[in-house]
C-alpha cells in the first residue's frame, strides 16, 4: 500500500504487516509471536495471519532495544539517502525513541531479515520483533508511542493524501530517465510539474492557518515526515542532476512547505548523508 491512498491512516498495520513464524528469527533473541495488548488488536482489527500478532501477557511494548536497518552510503557504512529510511527516523526522533541505526549491507544483513523478510529495508527490530515498510513501521511507532501522536483521521487526512498522491513516483520517473531534455524526459517533466501543482494548489487551501499538510496545517504529522525526505531528494535532482529543469521557486506554497520541514529538528537531526550522497543515490540506479 503507497502513501498517497486515502485510507492510509489507521489501515496499514492490518494490511501491509505479514506475520513471519519461528524460522525467522535465527537465535533466542526472538520470539515468533508479538505481544499486544488484546484491547489494541481489537481496536486495531487485527487478528492472527492479517497484522500484529497479541502478545502474551497483554504486554504494551516499551521504548527502548530498538535497532534499525538501512540504507547505506557509497562507502557501506555511512548512512544512505533513502527516503523511506528518513521517514521512520524522523517518526522515531519527533517521539524522542531512542535506537540504534545499523547501515546494512547485503553482506552484512542480518541472516533472518534476508531470509525472512528478503533483506527488505528500513526494517525495525523493537526486542524480539521485526516490521518492515517505512508506513507500517510509522503506523506501528505511532500506535504504540503517542506522545506526540502524528496521525491525524477523517476527511482532512485523505484531502492531504490525495494532494501528494503519485508524487514521489512521478519524481523518481523524472529523475532516473536519461538522457535529459529528450521528448521521454519532458513528458516525465511534465508529470511531476503537474504533481507539483496539485501540492501548491492544496497547500493554497485560505482555510489554511498553519505550514503542514493535513487539515489547517496546524498539526505536524506522520504525512508530513514522509514527504519531507522526498521533496528533500527532489530538490538535489533537479539541481545536480536534471539541470535545473524545475524552478520550484515557482511553486510559492511548496517552496514555502519545504522549507519549513526542513527546518524542523527532526530532519535536520537525520539528514547527515547530504546532497552528494543523495546524488550518489540516485545516480547509481539509472
Amino acid at each position: 500500500m503507497k502513501l498517497g491512498t486515502p485510507h492510509y491512516i489507521g489501515t496499514l498495520l492490518g494490511l501491509a504487516l505479514r506475520t513471519q513464524s519461528t524460522s525467522a528469527f535465527s537465535g533466542p533473541a526472538f520470539t515468533a509471536s508479538s505481544r499486544m495488548a488484546s484491547s489494541s488488536s481489537s481496536s486495531l482489527n487485527l487478528r492472527r495471519n492479517a497484522g500484529l500478532e497479541r502478545q502474551e501477557e497483554g504486554a504494551t511494548p516499551l521504548p527502548g532495544g530498538m535497532t534499525l536497518y538501512v540504507k547505506p552510503g557509497e562507502d557501506g557504512k555511512s548512512v544512505g539517502d533513502c527516503p523511506f529510511a528518513h521517514f521512520v527516523r524522523m517518526v522515531l526522533t519527533e517521539k524522542g525513541l531512542e535506537y540504534d541505526l545499523v547501515p546494512s549491507t547485503p553482506a552484512n544483513k542480518p541472516n533472518w531479515l534476508l531470509d525472512d523478510y528478503g533483506g527488505k529495508i528500513p526494517a525495525l527490530r523493537h526486542r524480539k520483533e521485526c516490521y518492515v515498510d517505512s508506513e507500517v513501521i510509522a503506523q506501528y511507532l505511532d500506535f504504540f508511542f503517542k506522545e506526540p501522536e502524528l496521525s491525524v483521521g477523517g476527511k482532512d487526512t485523505e484531502k492531504a493524501t490525495i494532494a501528494v498522491d503519485g508524487f514521489f513516483p512521478a519524481m523518481a520517473k523524472f529523475t532516473k530517465h536519461s538522457p535529459n531534455g529528450d521528448e521521454e524526459d519532458k513528458a516525465k517533466q511534465t508529470a511531476l510539474e503537474e504533481k507539483l501543482q496539485t501540492l501548491e494548489d492544496h497547500l493554497s487551501n485560505d482555510a489554511r492557518t498553519g505550514p503542514y499538510l493535513v487539515g489547517d496545517g496546524e498539526q505536524f504529522t506522520l504525512l508530513d515526515c514522509s514527504m519531507a525526505p522526498k521533496l528533500y531528494a527532489m530538490d538535489i535532482c533537479l539541481k545536480e542532476i536534471k539541470d535545473s529543469a524545475i524552478d520550484v521557486a515557482k511553486y510559492e506554497k511548496v517552496r514555502k512547505y519545504m522549507d519549513d520541514v526542513f527546518a524542523r529538528p527532526s530532519f535536520q537531526s537525520t539528514v547527515e548523508y547530504g546532497p552528494e550522497t543523495v546524488v550518489w543515490g540516485w545516480k547509481s540506479i539509472h
